[in-house]
């Protein structure tokens, strides 16, 4: 987090401000248990990660966080604000606030990419066409795209452009806190360090809070604040990435200085 957003983030008494708190979350599908007992906070300007083994739970995490899977226990405060707490105008308002990118970037494949971006806007404001069609481009262009793809159909693009398109859609509201669920997954080290960046610009130039889930080393070594890890169905340490090279406990070691981290390439290096 550099100096202008860790001082917006806080008031004058250094204070950060938390802007999602999950406490004591418990959530699972049929009869089984996926998290049970999770705990985090989340402040307002960082880049937070989310990381686990596969299956551990992340995704349903964040899908938790905003609402598309049911919680069995605990509290979720988005804003200072449990959603479940709110009557349906207030929740709505309360939604508008984040914005999510979903896994392979989820664009409703018989949708152009012009009609995938503004799909949040018709869904929460009464704005024109023409004003649309303008809010569209000018969030296409923030990502590295151009009016070219407005008219392309999901199909037609490659895997980086489906994700600055989906990237575009969750900006498409001006949103505080951005969800992203893979971001990197399935794009090339070029693609996928271009992504970094823009995520790192934007959250730098918008003054956003980043919820990412993420296998990605590199990422969390480029651009992530604090790290919460998933295991045992809950998180066991949160903290940067020094405190996650310096611990001791087993699957954090394995995970960050393991053979395919920067520390193992190092060490097989010498």
């Amino acid at each position: 987090m550099d100096a202008a957003t860790r001082e917006a983030a806080t008031g004058d008494a250094g204070i950060r401000e938390t802007v999602i708190s999950v406490r004591d979350l418990v959530t699972g599908f049929g009869e089984g248990t996926v998290l049970d007992g999770v705990s985090l906070d989340v402040e307002r300007g960082e880049i937070f990660a989310c990381v686990g083994a596969s299956g551990i739970g992340k995704s349903v995490l964040l899908r938790t966080i905003v609402g598309l899977l049911p919680r069995r226990a605990g509290r979720i405060a988005v804003f200072g604000e449990d959603p479940l707490a709110l009557g349906a105008r207030a929740r709505r308002a309360l939604e508008r606030r984040w914005g999510v990118l979903f896994q392979q970037g989820a664009l409703f494949s018989s949708l152009t990419v012009r009609q995938n971006v503004q799909f949040p806007m018709r869904e929460h404001l009464r704005l024109s066409r023409r004003l649309m069609d303008e809010v569209a481009v000018a969030k296409l262009e923030m990502v590295g795209l151009d009016a070219s793809v407005c008219e392309k159909f999901p199909a037609e693009l490659s895997g980086g452009m489906i994700k600055r398109a989906a990237l575009a859609r969750a900006l498409a509201l001006d949103p505080e806190i951005v969800f992203l669920d893979e971001p990197t997954s399935g794009l090339d080290p070029i693609g996928a360090a271009e992504f970094d960046i823009l995520i790192k610009t934007l959250q730098q130039t918008l003054g956003l809070t980043v919820f990412m889930v993420t296998h990605d080393l590199d990422s969390l070594h480029a651009v992530c604040d604090r790290i919460a890890v998933l295991a045992d169905r809950r998180v066991i340490t949160v903290g940067p990435m020094a405190a996650m090279l310096a611990s001791d406990h087993p699957w954090i070691r394995s995970y960050f200085r393991g053979t395919r981290s920067r520390v193992g390439h190092a060490a097989a290096a010498v």
